[in-house]
């Protein structure tokens, strides 16, 4: 999400990250915890809640909009992470876990807080106030694109290939269709997709510092999760008021928009992913990565009207190819676990 979030979204969203440039890659078990992978509990094939999840974290894009009709996007924001927040509480009273213990863990969970949730949620907030949500939905593709770039430069053992190089260039040409690029962007609000880019390179950039801080840092998933969202939650509710007034009236459609964008797109879909991941792995849990952008455009046009022209499919195609060769890896390669806080 936020999302991919996904990446990601990655949508909405502590987890774990099986690659180093996997901006919105699902979580995997924490450090030290068991890797066994549990029977599927929940009675629904892991197919279903696969699709799901792709569902919910599509149409993050589509209620982001109908939110800011009426909501000031830091409102639209703030509620999202209230709703995802309980979601997540709920679930930790529950299963009757704590919350991550010392003050350097939590310092380092607020700066995670700002850049996967607080500020990518704001981001495009704002950003769908002059560009549709089918344009916000392909940005948020381009986060495994800025991972690998800032990977190659921040993380040392993250060694380029060939082939990732060439999805990143592959990658970036697809943006350039999407926006129309030989047309002189004609017909672009520059500053909203700058805006909703900015969302999805905010997502490696947290990852990386989640990497360098909280990796193997020895509490569940869904502990630091809790912690984070709770985080992001304080840093919003800060600096809402400074900027936004209280709403005179509370439209029933956008407001049931935010409800749903904080208690499905952030809340649930963790859930729902940690879940996918446990069953059947990270690597066929990240794909859901690739049909964010697919669902967000088709949400868009049918349920909002927005205008579709050839170079925003076809553009979306190829950003999504090299992002799938940017996260290719050797075969005998064997990721360790690591720390990831939620992103979508």
């Amino acid at each position: 999400m936020e999302p991919m979030s996904n990446p990601p979204p990655r949508s909405g969203t502590a987890t774990t990250a099986p690659a180093p440039h996997r901006s919105a890659a699902p979580p995997a078990p924490a450090p030290g915890r068991p890797t066994d992978r549990p029977a599927n509990r929940s009675g629904l094939d892991w197919r279903v809640r696969f699709g799901i999840l792709s569902l919910i974290w599509g149409f993050s894009f589509l209620l982001i909009k109908v939110g800011t009709d009426a909501y000031a996007p830091f409102q639209v924001t703030l509620g999202r992470l209230v709703f995802g927040t309980a979601v997540v509480a709920a679930v930790l009273v529950v299963k009757r876990e704590r919350l991550p213990r010392g003050a350097r863990t939590w310092l380092h969970l607020a700066v995670a807080a700002l850049f996967l949730n607080a500020l990518p949620f704001s981001l495009f907030a704002y950003a769908e106030l002059t560009i549709p949500s089918t344009l916000a939905g392909i940005c948020n593709a381009t986060s495994p694109l800025w991972g690998m770039a800032l990977s190659l430069v921040a993380l040392s053992e993250d060694r380029p290939t060939r082939r990732r190089v060439a999805g990143l260039g592959i990658g970036f040409f697809g943006v350039l269709t999407v926006l129309g690029a030989w047309q002189g962007f004609s017909g672009l609000d520059v500053t909203g997709t700058v805006l909703a880019l900015l969302a999805s390179l905010c997502y490696p950039i947290g990852w990386i510092y989640v990497r360098r801080t909280l990796a193997g840092a020895g509490h569940s998933n869904l502990s630091l999760t809790g912690a984070q969202l709770l985080l992001a939650t304080a840093e919003l509710a800060v600096v809402t008021p400074l900027f936004t007034s209280l709403p005179t009236s509370f439209p029933v459609v956008p407001l049931l928009a935010v409800v749903a964008l904080g208690a499905l797109g952030t809340g649930v879909a963790f859930l729902l992913q940690y879940a996918l991941v446990s069953e059947v792995g990270p690597t066929t849990a990240q794909m859901v990565t690739y049909f964010v952008p697919v669902i967000a455009t088709a949400a868009g046009v049918a349920v909002l009207g927005e205008s579709l022209s050839w170079s925003t499919p076809v553009g979306a195609a190829i950003v999504l190819a090299g992002a799938a060769l940017t996260q290719s890896r050797p075969r005998a390669t064997t990721p360790r676990p690591e720390t990831r806080p939620l992103q979508q």
